[in-house]
């Protein structure tokens, strides 16, 4: 629903009909939640331009449906879930966060990859970012060059990020089942940047984070700098294993989950639609607000993956995050946080104290690509060559390491999740490939107790690369399995 809504007068549809249904969508999206403030009869029938007696009807019926309630001093509002619980927290002061330096370092071995990575001759295994000529630079230069759109602008952007950007991404939501107005929608400087804003503005220090085992989130200290606790659930082919959610919040106390269901960071594994369904069911039986990172879920190779869970949401129950870094590339910086409107304005009072919005030129860039076709375009051919890469690199995997690992074969994203049975050091795995110029992402990254698995990626070294890497990575296997 556009942010400017307003009455159609002329349909057959009667007017108090028309603002009920504006009023309920706009609860059972969650954008309107628990304690939100319902305006006035009286600002609602200026704003509409209609009799009170029309507002007084529309309200009746969200009375009797229970879903707004008539409270003495408080006026009209909404009985309705989750996040409001962390939204009315006040968020910790940005300056004494900056101040009490706090955020804790990479462990070592991080550390070590990304000063690797900065060579460019070595050979990157591990790497989930597009290779560069993959990136549609070209497509992007010829973009700029021949614009002549007005929406330009070098100028701030809004606190919630461009409106003409955020009206595009609610349209391309609906094509994911995701029904999001632009004012439930923030524009951010990457996934990254989201996480940092929830852990600021929703957490008490001390939380406890739910999350796969493994996990992207473990290779980032973004929640634990801000003193969260992370406690990983087990998984199996399916995703995340739903039936131990009810036992360790009550153990644990957990504040969240964090989720990739769609070609999971670093497991690749896709999660199905009934688990989809029963994890959305859990955390709405346990109040359990859901962070559900979909950046890879574009990248399907021949069949697109179930809906997400926010399609699914309508209590206003996950906050969603979706990103151009895996896409189209990771220096545009932008990416998008999708809630409950109070969740939603919390994020971005804090994004503007920290960095006065994202790039208004990577924004204009993002909206002309979404709108004009380029995306639908570009997204169809990365497809097609990430899945032959996949082929590529499982062909490979199948001649070289069937004695020494076993692995997965995901149906999209950038991952294979390798699994080495020969009895080994990990820690002497990466150096002795390190030192011959090839760059492993080890399995203990994405949990710090995995001493077996190593996190392959298909879509950054080229195919010449990947055949000679991944083949003297089985030669140093059997070398120190000896």
């Amino acid at each position: 629903m556009p942010e400017e809504w307003t009455l159609n007068k002329s349909s057959s549809i009667p007017l108090h009909q028309q603002i009920y249904e504006y009023i309920q969508s706009k609860i059972m999206n969650g954008e309107w939640l628990v304690g939100t403030r319902v305006p006035t009869q009286r600002e609602l029938a200026n704003k509409f331009q209609v009799n009170r007696s029309t507002i007084v009807y529309a309200l009746g019926e969200l009375i009797a449906d229970g879903l707004i309630e008539s409270k003495v001093g408080k006026g009209t509002i909404v009985v309705n879930n989750t996040w409001s619980i962390l939204a009315t927290t006040p968020p910790p002061d940005w300056n004494s966060y900056v101040k009490s330096g706090s955020y804790q370092p990479n462990i070592q071995i991080i550390q070590e990859i990304n000063k690797a990575e900065m060579n460019p001759k070595i050979i990157r295994l591990g790497t989930g970012e597009l290779s560069p000529e993959l990136l549609p630079n070209e497509k992007m230069q010829q973009m700029f060059q021949s614009c002549t759109s007005k929406m330009f602008s070098l100028g701030y952007s809004e606190p919630k990020g461009s409106i003409h950007l955020r009206a595009i991404i609610s349209e391309y939501l609906k094509a994911k089942g995701i029904e999001a107005s632009p004012s439930s929608i923030l524009i951010v400087s990457g996934g990254l940047q989201a996480l940092q804003l929830i852990s600021l503005g929703l957490l008490h220090r001390g939380s406890t984070i739910f999350l796969e085992t493994p996990s992207y989130l473990n290779s980032v200290n973004v929640f634990q700098s801000a003193g969260m606790n992370l406690f990983g659930i087990p998984m199996d082919h399916e995703g995340l294993l739903t039936e131990s959610i009810r036992r360790f919040k009550r153990q644990h106390n957990g504040a969240l989950l964090y989720t990739i269901p769609s070609f999971h960071n670093p497991t690749g594994v896709l999660m199905s639609e009934n688990r989809r369904i029963d994890l959305l069911n859990v955390c709405k039986n346990e109040k359990l607000p859901i962070i559900e990172d979909d950046v890879y879920g574009d990248l399907w190779f021949e069949h697109s993956p179930p809906n997400p869970l926010k399609a699914r949401d309508n209590q206003g129950l996950v906050l969603y995050m979706g990103s151009m870094s895996k896409t189209v590339g990771p220096g545009l910086r932008i990416g998008w946080i999708v809630g409950p409107e109070p969740v939603i304005d919390r994020l971005s009072d804090i994004k503007m104290q920290t960095d006065y919005g994202s790039s208004s030129l990577s924004q204009f860039a993002v909206a002309e690509w979404l709108s004009s076709g380029l995306y639908d375009e570009h997204i169809k051919k990365i497809r097609v060559e990430l899945k032959c890469r996949r082929d590529f690199t499982i062909d490979i995997l199948n001649t070289y390491f069937k004695e020494l690992a076993s692995w997965n074969i995901p149906e999209g994203g950038f991952y294979i999740w390798l699994s080495i049975h020969k009895q080994i050091s990990i820690r002497k795995l990466f150096e002795k490939a390190l030192k011959e110029g090839i760059l492993l992402n080890p399995g203990n990254v994405y949990d710090r107790n995995d001493q077996q698995h190593l996190r392959l990626s298909y879509c950054y070294a080229s195919p010449g690369q990947l055949k000679k890497g991944l083949i003297r990575l089985s030669e140093l296997i059997q070398e120190l399995s000896k």
